[in-house]
């Protein structure tokens, strides 16, 4: 089984399940034990300053918006590019991490990207697997730009790119006969 941490799940057109429709999943663990990810494309209308204040009871400053990042019920994360606070490195240069005083620390830093969410995705074992087979998902590495970026047309750029990288290896020249009878 090749991991998928550090790429991203995009639903495939025909994913129907509400919690997934286009919706683009940042793998952060991926291994015989399951799957754990979190979606980038669904803000809250709450901002992390909103939560931080009305949780912790303390201000904050960050005006980020706070992402539903899955179905499964969770501690409060955050993707990152800071690896002194980091518990998972994603990819190089992008961090996870769930920990109180790693979150706290993630929250003063109003200069440095962060994601914060709410939630999760998970797969036990096999699970992702199955889903993969069936159609459900397309796959293509991701980037710290990438994860950052985001916006409201993200998961259809990044559909058209996966579904026209596919077409062009079809279409290699190298396997292209010179007599087109021979097709």
């Amino acid at each position: 089984m090749k991991s998928l941490k550090g790429h991203f799940l995009i639903a495939a057109p025909s994913l129907l399940d509400p919690n997934f429709v286009q919706a683009i999943v940042l793998m952060v663990q991926h291994d015989k034990h399951g799957a754990l990810g979190l979606v980038l494309n669904r803000p809250l209308d709450t901002t992390i300053r909103q939560a931080w204040e009305q949780v912790k009871g303390e201000p904050c400053r960050r005006e980020d918006s706070l992402y539903h990042g899955g179905p499964c019920q969770g501690v409060l994360m955050a993707v990152h590019t800071q690896e002194e606070v980091s518990q998972i490195e994603i990819l190089p240069g992008l961090h996870f991490s769930t920990e109180a005083d790693k979150i706290e620390h993630l929250v003063d830093q109003e200069d440095q990207p962060v994601r914060f969410f709410v939630g999760y995705a998970g797969w036990g074992p096999g699970q992702l697997e199955k889903e993969m087979r069936s159609g459900s998902w397309l796959t293509a590495p991701a980037t710290v730009e990438q994860v950052f970026s985001g916006d409201d047309r993200q998961w259809l750029t990044l559909s058209r790119n996966i579904s026209w990288a596919a077409i062009a290896q079809t279409l290699n020249p190298k396997v292209i006969p010179e007599d087109p009878s021979n097709n």
